[in-house]
Parts: C-alpha cells; structure tokens; sequence
C-alpha cells in the first residue's frame, strides 16, 4: 500500500491528487465535528454568521474525543460513521473543505459533491482511538463547548493515519470492483 505524507492545509489541487485506497500520514491542523456541531454550524451559516472555523482547505474529522487521562494531550479519538453527517457535507464542500474524515460509506449525494468540489472522504480505522490519540500533539477548543465532546475541537497531529475511502473521482473503497 502506498503511503503519501500530507501537511495541511489541504487545497484541492492536493486532495484531486489524492486516490481511493491510499494510506495518508496527516501532519498539521484539522477540526473535530459530530453531529450536533454540524446541525448548529449551518443554523450560524443560515443566519450569515461566520464559521467559528476556517473552512476553506481544512479536514473535518467526525470524532468526540474523550476526556484525556492526566498527563496526556486527549482521550480515545476514533471516527464517528460518516453516513450522520451526509445532510451537511455537501454545503461545506461547497465552502471549501477538501475532506472529511469517519468511517463506513456515504451517501450518492456525498459523492456527487466530492466530485463536484474536487474534496475527497478519508476512512480512520474504528476501534483504534486510543491509538489514533497518540498521533495528536494539541488539543484547542474552537466551538460549542456546551457540546461536549460532540463540541468543534482544532487538533494539532502529527502522522495521523487515515485512509482515501472515496476520492474527487468518485472510487471509493467501499464499492466492489471500484479499486
């Protein structure tokens, strides 16, 4: 399997790259969001409010770290299933985000928009959090706090493994005879 170091931002230019079935070692900044961030992103873009986040060239990853044990920088951080944030995902890609990060498949329209706005869909391997945890260096609320660990999170991470699941071509690794 071949494996491509990336450092964010990632613009679409990288993430057009970028194909289904390879394993990505990410470096640098990406953003927490679960369900009840998203529902409460798009009420603030509805209304014309800024994202409390830069969007244009971020990862997103669907995750709800847990609280860390003492002396480390976050708890368990394994991927939420992708298919409960497929209401949003298209707008934000239209925004500029050239990934999002769960696990499990999407729906056609996700695809359609991958494809649309050149922004691919990276697997993290479930059940692994605690492992997953060890490759973020920094932890920073950005949103939401209220929330908990569903609240919007900016991570610092270092060699974060995650895999193309769905590329800006439309292949996924979740499809028979598609890689």
């Amino acid at each position: 399997m071949e494996v491509i170091n990336i450092t964010t931002p990632l613009t679409t230019d990288m993430a057009r790259q970028l194909q289904a079935g390879q394993l990505l070692l990410i470096s640098g900044t990406i953003y927490t969001a679960r369900d009840a961030a998203h529902k409460r992103l798009m009420g603030m873009l509805d209304r014309g409010e800024e994202s409390p986040f830069p969007l244009k060239n971020q990862i997103v990853y669907y995750a709800g770290p847990t609280p860390p044990a003492p002396g480390a920088v976050v708890g368990s951080i394994g991927p939420t299933s992708g298919y409960r944030m497929d209401a949003f995902a298209p707008r934000l890609y239209k925004l500029g985000v050239t990934a999002s990060m769960g696990k499990g498949g999407r729906s056609l329209e996700v695809v359609a928009s991958l494809k649309q706005y050149g922004a691919v869909y990276l697997a993290a391997i479930g059940g692994l959090g605690a492992l997953l945890s060890k490759h973020v260096t920094a932890v920073e609320m950005v949103a939401f706090e209220d929330l908990g660990t569903e609240a919007v999170r900016k991570l610092t991470v270092e060699k974060f493994p995650a895999i193309v699941a769905i590329d800006s071509k439309g292949v996924s690794v979740y499809e028979r005879n598609s890689v």
